[in-house]
């Protein structure tokens, strides 16, 4: 079978695994060469059943880029246990931004750049992507596998200091205790922010959480959670009282009351799920 072919069926065990409803996204899973991001063969792949532990990696057999199109997690740099992602969760998240043709999307933690050159693929080359990775390895691996896609801006430094101007979507890759206020200040109307808000014990490792989805409308930010997450920690992102109180917030498991992100000031009241001086998820809903 030749590796069309192969990614062909890869885009569609997506689809089936993750209820992708945009064509875009299936086609831009076919088209784009997982292996161009990966380094050369062969690969470590992670090891699912031991996912309770440390990761554990297994080598492929040769170097032949059938092996990495199925839903795996392939290790980018498996020595820090980095990963190029869930194939399927990453789906998953990429057709919940609703993405249309010819928007500028910013994708922070974007690590190799597969994941960009998906999303340079769905906004198609009336579009633009804003890649942004503040580890500098990293950062410049993504610079080389990108350089074929001239809509596509690789940027070195932190996701949350650096202006992407208007966006129509933002897609964090990484988790935080909250939102920045560059990601919300840069939405344009009807704009969408994917960001996963976790919980960690150190400001280093990874954390677990939920993804929550904000949309920019005429009257306000609408907010709810889409899915839970684990994943690694957002450098600068994390605050430790949120991570404290987000904690709290989780446990109490009203996570779905969630409606609105909230950013004029008020005092805390019943409706607040998570209050904090410069942002508020609440539950109250945006007004019609």
């Amino acid at each position: 079978m030749d590796i069309e072919t192969l990614r062909e069926y890869y885009a569609e065990e997506l689809r089936a695994v993750a209820n992708i409803q945009s064509e875009a996204v299936v086609r831009a899973f076919a088209k784009v060469p997982r292996e161009h991001f990966l380094g050369p063969g062969p690969w470590q792949i992670v090891n699912p059943w031991r996912l309770d532990v440390e990761p554990s990696y297994r080598m492929t057999p040769d170097a032949d880029a059938r092996h990495i199109y199925h839903n795996i997690l392939v290790g980018i740099d498996p020595e820090r246990h980095l990963n190029n992602g869930q194939p399927s969760f990453l789906a998953f998240l990429i057709d919940a931004l609703e993405l249309q043709e010819g928007e500028h999307v910013v994708h922070v933690g974007c690590g190799t750049g597969y994941y960009s050159a998906i999303l340079a693929e769905v906004v198609g080359r009336n579009g633009h992507v804003t890649a942004i990775e503040i580890d500098p390895e990293l950062a410049s691996r993504a610079q080389s596998n990108l350089s074929y896609l001239s809509d596509v801006q690789v940027v070195a430094g932190d996701g949350g200091d650096l202006d992407p101007g208007p966006t129509d979507a933002i897609f964090i890759n990484a988790g935080a205790t909250h939102p920045r206020a560059i990601w919300l200040d840069s939405l344009r109307l009807g704009g969408r922010l994917l960001v996963p808000l976790t919980v960690t014990e150190d400001t280093d490792g990874g954390g677990g959480g939920r993804v929550l989805k904000v949309t920019r409308q005429e009257r306000g930010l609408t907010a709810f959670f889409i899915s839970e997450v684990g994943i690694f920690s957002c450098v600068g992102g994390r605050d430790p009282e949120l991570n404290r109180r987000l904690k709290e917030a989780f446990n109490r498991g009203d996570w779905k009351s969630v409606q609105s992100l909230r950013r004029e000031k008020h005092e805390p009241d019943d409706a607040c799920w998570l209050h904090n001086d410069d942002f508020c998820l609440s539950k109250l809903a945006v007004a019609e």
